[in-house]
């Protein structure tokens, strides 16, 4: 009898596995699914932003109503009806200074908008179908893809990404009269291209952006506000970028058990936010994340923020699958983002992007194949995420975790 009551008590844990993984995964059975869809057709509803939106209902500049969004674990709230405008100022807002871009590896030029609000501009180095050849973190920045990272990241209910849009500048007539010194002296003629190489590491005076005569398109992305400072983290499934050198996590299979036990991994929602960044940049096919910000003294708490995506979308047709190390070692993945991911399978992706995106101005900003590519991975992801289910069981790998902390 007692073998029969071990049997039967197997199967029904067993029963109540699957009907777990069978409400979560894609299902409306359960509160949170439904709950989970509810938050995705609103977002939905408002995903498509109309172009030349103003604020209307406040007195304040979008610069200021950007930064009230601003909170621990978000970037921008879940409704934000003035996001076309503030999107719209940061595309069309007169130029007060240029200078070069602050330090890093890649070429970009810091503005002052009308205002006194600070953005980073990055160029446009590539035409769109153009395939970036080699590593997954080989080539230029690409503009559009900070462009599509930021629609991505509203798509999947994340709200950490700054924000970004496309815009047209005239080098000429908007940054000349404004640019500092260091950066004009970076400024050369290519024909009747007016470009700039600016000041950075990889900067070579032989490798400048060129604009088309004098208009040069890129993506704007609005600075992060200083009363929020960041700090550099070193993330724990970074590259070496040595040839013949591994990384610990790419040989050594029970990694992740090493760095659960190191803080801020240990304890709070970090390591489920690193998990949530790798399936991000697996999707857009970014191999590039060897540092990470969060904000400064925050105990932990708050969210890896996703700047500096523009090493994306390089090559549609390269899935690299030692991106998504942190979820398929550590084989956890929040119930609310599995949720999202689930309602957003079957050409779902695809379509929020193209929506999305619509009405920039540098519109279209991803070309068919990278569309196709967003698809694929999902699946890759999803398929990764039942692997974890089937060998760990649903209750070990879906992580109930709806941290929402105030604003201060």
């Amino acid at each position: 009898k007692l073998k029969q009551r071990v049997v039967v008590l197997c199967a029904v844990l067993f029963l109540l596995g699957l009907a777990k993984v069978f409400l979560l995964d894609g299902g409306e059975g359960s509160a949170a699914s439904r709950r989970d869809l509810r938050a995705f057709r609103k977002m939905e509803a408002n995903l498509a932003l109309a172009k030349g939106a103003r604020l209307t209902l406040t007195l304040q500049s979008p610069w200021e109503v950007a930064a009230q969004w601003v909170g621990p674990r978000e970037v921008y709230p879940d409704e934000t009806p003035e996001l076309a405008a503030v999107l719209n100022a940061l595309a069309t807002a007169r130029v007060e200074r240029a200078d070069v871009g602050y330090k890093g590896t890649q070429l970009k030029a810091l503005l002052v908008l009308d205002g006194g609000q600070k953005v980073v501009f990055k160029p446009k180095r590539y035409n769109r179908d153009y395939v970036v050849e080699g590593e997954p973190y080989a080539g230029y920045d690409r503009h559009n893809a900070e462009i599509a990272a930021f629609h991505l990241d509203r798509i999947l209910g994340f709200r950490r990404a700054p924000l970004v849009v496309g815009r047209f500048i005239n080098l000429r007539t908007e940054i000349k009269p404004v640019a500092t010194d260091q950066l004009l002296s970076t400024f050369l003629m290519h024909g009747n291209n007016t470009c700039f190489y600016g000041k950075c590491y990889y900067c070579r005076e032989t490798e400048p952006a060129c604009a088309e005569g004098d208009v040069m398109e890129g993506s704007i992305t609005l600075w992060l506000p200083d009363v929020w400072p960041l700090q550099k983290h070193r993330h724990p499934w970074g590259r070496t970028y040595r040839e013949g050198k591994l990384a610990r996590w790419e040989y050594d299979e029970s990694y992740c058990e090493a760095v659960k036990k190191m803080p801020p991994y240990d304890a709070g929602p970090r390591l489920l936010d690193v998990i949530d960044t790798a399936m991000f940049d697996y999707l857009i096919g970014n191999a590039d994340r060897h540092h990470y910000e969060s904000f400064q003294d925050d105990g932990g708490a708050s969210m890896l923020i996703l700047l500096d995506n523009a090493k994306s979308f390089g090559n549609p047709a390269l899935d690299e699958r030692s991106i998504l190390a942190p979820l398929y070692q550590c084989c956890m993945v929040r119930v609310s983002t599995w949720n999202r991911l689930n309602i957003l399978k079957g050409g779902v992706l695809s379509s929020a992007m193209r929506q999305a995106t619509a009405h920039d101005p540098a519109f279209p900003v991803l070309t068919g194949p990278h569309l196709a590519a967003l698809d694929r991975r999902l699946n890759g992801v999803l398929a990764t995420v039942r692997q974890c289910i089937e060998t760990q069981g649903a209750d070990n790998t879906l992580i109930e975790d709806r941290m929402n902390l105030p604003h201060s």
